[in-house]
């Protein structure tokens, strides 16, 4: 077993050392952090961007990004992506206005330091926090519908206590400015979960829709064909898009989150392989690795896809189980069908809700052998009035201009 393992092991068995030892290199890297940028001020047209810690470049961040290119208004603002590899993003390293630096490291610290703007689609670092004359506007990743932060009540998590991912969440609601919101359920949800409120940040949501979703109002030209042509989809095949979200309680030491897909392909690939293609995308914090080889032009590993959207507007179908998926799935007016296998446990033990299940308009599966007849139902989809109230009640702003409001609401022309 490797050091690293075996440090996540002993963390994870001891939650009063993992306490203690998570407090002191916070501290030891917020003292360090303090050191190695004293004396870089920030610059009020520079605009430092991270989605994902820096797994990718894409989501809300990467749409206000892209927008702010075409305004002629910011001509004078630069942009800074973090990012884990940059030689994996030569499209944004070829902008003349733009720098990558490597996420986590020095340079990424001063490169923080020197911004006026972070705008990050995930929590930041926890030693790092905003200073004067810098603004944070968090946009999150997705609608909730499992709880979050001091919502949830009782939890199985591997890696952190319900105290500790409190405390985490009281970190992150204390530095932000403005906190992204696609809709009013949304924001009462945001503003519970981190108790905005109570560290005097009532004020901080911004409810203006996700920039991400704009792309899928208004679709780049060809997209469609694009994707469809790079994933080497035939254009005769029906496309459905699985995204199941992680559990809590399962992680391996070292590694990360793990997953293991609870759905028959054997039995999938029978019955539909002739007429239909799987798009399989797991979660960002999913750490394990998927061999689909034996189903080889049936089910696609479409984890690596940088931009989510596309796999969106190629699928004629999501399932889903928990994940906030859904909600930006319903801007596209197609059905959704729900796989939750784990549904007791997940509910009870791992997050629970924010509302009941019975609102979700589509066929809420718990059984293997539910997949296939609700899969050959989604080819007689109608959108009616239950499923335009679920897409009014939780992506009411998706316009194709999110990206807009945004940017004239927090980024200001000084």
């Amino acid at each position: 077993m490797s050091l690293k393992s075996t440090a996540y092991d002993l963390v994870k068995r001891h939650p009063g050392a993992r306490l203690a030892l998570r407090r002191s290199l916070r501290t030891c890297k917020a003292a360090l952090y303090r050191l190695r940028t004293a004396g870089i001020r920030p610059d009020p047209h520079v605009i430092l961007f991270c989605s994902y810690h820096g797994k990718s470049a894409a989501c809300s961040p990467r749409a206000i990004y892209d927008r702010l290119l075409t305004m002629p208004e910011y001509d004078g603002f630069r942009f800074v992506w973090a990012v884990e590899s940059p030689e994996r993003f030569p499209a944004l390293a070829a902008q003349s206005r733009t720098t990558l630096v490597p996420f986590g490291t020095q340079a990424f610290e001063r490169a923080m330091a020197g911004a006026g703007y972070w705008i990050f689609n995930i929590t930041l670092p926890e030693h790092i926090s905003p200073g004067k004359g810098q603004v944070y506007l968090q946009c999150w990743h997705g609608t909730p519908l499992k709880r979050l932060g001091f919502d949830i009540q009782e939890t199985d998590n591997a890696m952190n206590s319900l105290g500790e991912i409190r405390r985490k969440y009281r970190l992150e609601g204390e530095k932000v400015d403005y906190f992204l919101s696609p809709s009013p359920f949304a924001s009462r949800c945001f503003r519970s979960a981190w108790q905005l409120e109570r560290w005097g940040k009532g004020d901080a949501i911004l409810e203006a829709g996700y920039p991400r979703n704009d792309a899928l109002v208004n679709p780049p030209p060809g997209t469609v064909e694009r994707v469809r042509r790079e994933l080497g989809i035939p254009p005769d095949k029906r496309v459905l898009l699985y995204t199941p979200t992680f559990r809590d309680d399962r992680h391996i030491s070292g590694e990360g989150y793990a997953y293991d897909p609870a759905v028959d392909f054997h039995a999938l690939q029978e019955a539909l392989g002739e007429a239909y293609v799987i798009l399989f995308r797991a979660h960002y914090l999913v750490a394990s690795r998927f061999d689909f080889t034996a189903y080889q032009g049936f089910v696609l590993d479409v984890s690596h896809v940088e931009q989510i959207n596309d796999l969106y507007l190629v699928s004629d179908v999501m399932l889903t189980d928990y994940s906030s998926t859904m909600f930006d799935f319903a801007v596209l007016r197609r059905p959704i069908l729900y796989y939750m296998y784990d549904l007791q446990r997940y509910r009870e033990h791992l997050r629970g809700f924010y509302f009941d299940l019975d609102e979700l308009p589509g066929a809420i599966l718990t059984r293997p052998e539910q997949l296939l007849p609700a899969i050959r139902e989604s080819e007689h989809f109608v959108w009616d009035d239950k499923w335009e109230a679920f897409r009014r009640r939780f992506a009411p702003m998706e316009d194709g201009h999110a990206a807009e409001r945004v940017i004239h609401a927090v980024i200001k022309e000084r």
